[in-house]
């Protein structure tokens, strides 16, 4: 034998005598395997060579974790709503190369994916370039294994070799798995279809030689005890089944199908007919339902074959719009192609395709209860589907497919699970009306009136509670497809499959109706926006159309909605024709019930702004969960009373997230909070590169808590903001650590107190060639800064008297105002409105507090031209100079230009604290009770020039005072 080495790595072992490398059986035999694609049965005319038609798909670096908890049709509507332009894309042929910035050997890489988005199309692909020596000639031996078949062996026991040679007999005579010079990889295509689930607990096994069961071989082989020197690549759909396995594994990746651009390559590649493939384009990105669809490649195939021949000008006006709509145009290609296979000998085409139609709904149905979407032979055999009959049952080849095992038995599968749903909801349908028989009623729950519940609407009602029972969603797509097809529209297109028609006159109404009530009455947003795409197929919007009248009337942030209207609202933003790239909570809600029923849309955005949202610990678990599995790249949670308890549950998430921003500015933070954010930034999967801490209650001991993440070789961090944390000179030397090994660009670390030696030695630190920070911001710092919360910023006001209407008195050294119950003098100071203006102007970061009694508004105004005369445009709140709040005993309300805007669940307190960032625009009130702030109101305003303070007193014997 002799090797062959590139750069010091083996490739090949030769075969002096053949000089050929040893493993050129096995990559024949592969290529023999996976040059074609079969398009549903293995017959000769149905094989396409894989590299003709393979389209790139859209793969990206993952999150471990992450599990499918919900229908994937809805997983995939998510991906279409979020922006993928700034994801990592990665080839299939370089998942083993190592990740920018990390040196580490990739050995375990696990790609996720709903089910048909191409996982299997990618391993087929990759396995045929090895072989074809296009890609990854550094690997020598590549083993392809599917669950499929494995599970027909799960009875028996193998060792690893011995199972290595079931499957590849052209390698039994070379020793592989016992020499760790062998670059091996396997491949373990479908993990979520293994039967039995893998058990992470199985016997520890190292011997390639001792015979076990498949699902040990499998265990070990993943935890690195079998040729722990292997790489290994597992495929699997997001179930929770994986979860257990995760640890195991190096790399995450996911399978996200088609991004637009691949979509159209892959019609132009599929349709040679250039005006067809451009019409069909044009149609799929009309129709909403229908593009997010075709982000699978199985359903652009089946779009492609169903558009294809009849896709003229004339049919684009009467073209599918809805997915049942779709699916019966494929349908209708389906039996047209059975129709031409079909033997002569055959008497009535139309009634063996009806039979055979419903042999395979039968199937459909049953199998879809038992959870599986995979069969066999005795699976076809139990609802009356002759597999040994090949002639007829070819006719079968663009609805099912089968694949060949190496031991003789083949599985079974629909061409992708949609199509399974749909004719599951066929079997149903058509059952009740050529039968008269409703199969969603078991033969145990028997009426005292069973006419009744042959009516159509019982069995759509049944079909409703049998969605509803399931929150992940199994179900749903078998619902749409239901009412969809009581269409008539649609039963048109059923007409050779109907043999008669139940349909009464009052059904769709009655289930209309049906739906409302559902959704009215559910608690579960998920299960509402089901319904809500049933609605859709049924051709009613009245829901949409009503909450759509409430939000554009302004109503929304004033009402207390229902767990069914915010799904309602969640249903109109995520099935907007604009794809969501920034949502801001604000505009809809300021309240936790109303994040937990705009959860899904908070999720499908790149930018989430919940600033200002009255949000507290209560809603952090759950949006913890949310962020983890979103692609959301910047979140604001500024100025929401998180405190240390929410923080710690939300960094849970944080870890397995794709944040890049994050802004905790003023959420009530300690010290106890630092531990956790330091394993966010130092965390190995982490992509955060600004975090603002602003105004929180670090200090020091929580700075040197911190300093342990920035020092990761891990840390990605470049902009961190620590303004207003009350750090001081020890806190410094913490920062000074660990700025020699960080990322850090920018360092904000204004007022705070940092003395003269720690700011002496983070400029030092500026200067460095060799620390990576260019700009480090230590502004207004001193000793008052040290003080807990805003009260740092506490500035000396005194009411100027040259401001104050002639019949407000001031006292108190210029401190109070008061408006007396008569008028006083005839002093010509401010004539009309009773106000009064402070003698400082401001800038920068200021605070101050008042205690008000009767009612007082209170904010900040430029340096009046005039105060004279009794012009409106002069009275405080009536003008654009103006930024204030008014308080009442029973309510807060915003002014500016006139317009008070009401805060809503807020009891008003007598004390008012105000925030002032000049610099930052903004301009936020608190009401302050027991020395506890609790924020009303943040506005934002580009400020242009200095800032008084003002105050305006509407009633007799009202007061301001300030502290």
């Amino acid at each position: 034998m002799g090797n062959c080495t590139i750069q010091g790595k083996l490739v090949y072992q030769y075969d002096v005598v053949n000089r050929r490398p040893r493993d050129h059986k096995l990559k024949a035999s592969l290529k023999r395997k996976f040059h074609f694609v079969p398009e549903g049965m293995t017959t000769e005319e149905n094989q396409i060579p894989l590299n003709s038609i393979y389209t790139e798909l859209f793969i990206t670096e993952g999150r471990g974790g992450e599990v499918c908890q919900e229908h994937e049709m809805r997983q995939i509507e998510k991906f279409t709503m979020t922006r993928v332009a700034q994801e990592k894309s990665i080839d299939c042929n370089c998942l083993f190369d190592p990740l920018p910035g990390q040196g580490h050997q990739i050995r375990r890489v696990i790609t996720t994916g709903v089910a048909g988005i191409g996982k299997t199309v990618s391993v087929n692909k990759f396995t045929l370039d090895w072989a074809d020596d296009w890609a990854n000639k550094n690997l020598q031996f590549v083993f392809p294994l599917s669950f499929r078949e494995l599970n027909l062996m799960s009875k028996q026991t193998f060792s690893l070799e011995q199972l290595l040679h079931v499957f590849f007999p052209e390698v039994k005579d070379l020793d592989i798995l016992t020499n760790d010079k062998h670059n091996i990889l396997f491949i373990l295509d479908g993990l979520d279809e293994s039967r039995p689930p893998l058990n992470l607990d199985s016997e520890i096994l190292s011997d390639v030689t001792k015979p076990s069961k498949i699902d040990v071989l499998l265990v070990n082989l993943f935890k690195r005890k079998l040729v722990p020197w292997a790489l290994v690549w597992v495929t699997s759909r997001p179930v929770a089944s994986i979860q257990i396995l995760l640890e195991c594994f190096d790399l995450f990746t996911e399978v996200r199908g088609f991004n637009d651009a691949q979509k159209d390559e892959y019609f132009r590649r599929k349709i040679r007919n250039e005006t067809v493939a451009n019409r069909i384009i044009t149609h799929v990105k009309s129709c909403r339902s229908l593009h997010i669809m075709c982000h699978i490649p199985v359903f652009c195939r089946m779009t492609a074959n169903a558009l294809n021949k009849n896709l003229s000008l004339t049919d684009m006006i009467n073209a599918p719009n809805t997915l049942t709509e779709m699916y019966l145009r494929f349908l209708a290609f389906s039996v047209e192609t059975m129709k031409k296979r079909l033997p002569k000998t055959i008497d009535s085409h139309v009634d063996f395709i009806r039979e055979n139609l419903m042999s395979l709904g039968k199937l459909a149905f049953n199998e879809l209860e038992k959870g599986n979407l995979v069969f066999y032979k005795r699976d076809l055999k139990a609802n009356g589907i002759d597999v040994s009959q090949a002639s007829l049952f070819s006719f079968y080849t663009q609805i099912f497919k089968e694949e060949p095992t190496v031991c003789g038995e083949k599985t079974f599968c629909f061409v992708h699970l949609s199509v399974h749903e749909f004719f599951a909801a066929l079997y149903v349908f058509l059952s009740f009306h050529n039968d008269n028989k409703n199969v969603l009623l078991k033969k145990s729950s028997a009426s005292r009136f069973p006419m009744r519940d042959k009516s159509e609407f019982i069995l759509y009602r049944e079909a409703v509670k049998k969605a509803l029972q399931y929150e992940n969603g199994h179900f749903d797509m078998f619902l749409r497809f239901l009412l969809g097809l009581s269409l008539e529209t649609n039963k048109i297109l059923l007409k050779h499959l109907m043999t008669s028609d139940r349909t009464k006159p009052k059904t769709r109404q009655e289930i209309i109706k049906y739906i409302k009530e559902k959704i009215r009455a559910s608690p579960s947003p998920d299960r509402c926006l089901n319904l809500f795409h049933c609605l859709n197929e049924l051709h009613d919007h009245s829901l949409m159309e009503e909450i759509q009248n409430f939000f554009s009337s302004g109503g929304l942030n004033r009402a207390e909605l229902s767990p069914a209207q915010w799904a309602i609202l969640s249903y109109v933003l995520l099935t907007s024709e604009e794809k969501l790239d920034v949502f801001e909570l604000s505009k809809y809600t300021r309240s936790e019930k109303g994040l937990h029923g705009l959860l899904d849309v908070v999720k499908a955005a790149r930018v989430a702004n919940l600033n200002a949202c009255k949000l507290t610990v209560n809603c952090c678990e759950k949006l913890s969960s949310v962020i983890s599995s979103s692609q959301i790249q910047e979140l604001d949670l500024s100025n929401n009373n998180l405190r240390d308890e929410g923080l710690i549950l939300l960094c849970g998430g944080l870890m397995n997230s794709k944040l890049e921003t994050l802004r905790l500015r003023s959420c009530n933070l300690t010290e106890k909070s630092c531990d956790a954010l330091s394993s966010v930034v130092k965390s190995v999967s982490g992509l955060l590169k600004e975090l603002d801490l602003t105004d929180n209650d670090f200090e020091d001991v929580g700075v040197k808590k911190l300093c342990v993440g920035l020092g990761s070789p891990h840390c990605k961090l470049e902009i961190l903001n620590l303004s207003m944390c009350r750090v001081t000179e020890e806190g410094c030397t913490f920062l000074v650590s660990a700025l020699n090994s960080c990322s850090l660009r920018q360092l904000d670390l204004s007022y705070n107190h940092p003395g003269d030696d720690g700011l002496k030695l983070l400029k030092t630190m500026e200067r460095d060639p060799q620390c990576k920070l260019e700009k480090l911001c230590a502004e207004q710092c001193g000793e008052s800064r040290v003080q807990p919360g805003l009260r740092k910023y506490t500035v000396q006001l005194t009411l100027d008297p040259n401001t104050a209407h002639r019949d407000l008195q001031l006292s108190e050294g210029n401190k109070k105002a008061t408006r007396p119950p008569k008028r006083t003098s005839d002093q010509d100071r401010a004539d009309f409105q009773t106000q009064v203006s402070c003698s400082q102007g401001l800038t920068g970061r200021c605070y101050w507090e008042t205690e008000w009694r009767g009612m007082a508004s209170m904010g900040v105004a430029y340096r009046r031209t005039s105060t004279k005369g009794e012009g409106g445009d002069i009275r405080t709140g009536q003008n654009d100079s103006f930024w204030g709040l008014n308080c009442t005993k029973g309510k807060y309300q915003v002014q500016h230009k006139g317009t008070s805007t009401p805060i809503e669940d807020q009891e008003p307190s007598h004390k008012v604290g105000v925030f002032l960032d000049w610099s930052a625009g903004t301009l936020s009130f608190y009401s302050v009770s027991c020395g506890d702030r609790s924020h009303i109101r943040t506005l934002n305003i580009a400020f242009t020039e200095p800032v008084y303070p003002e105050f305006h007193l509407a009633w007799k014997n009202s007061s301001v005072y300030l502290n």
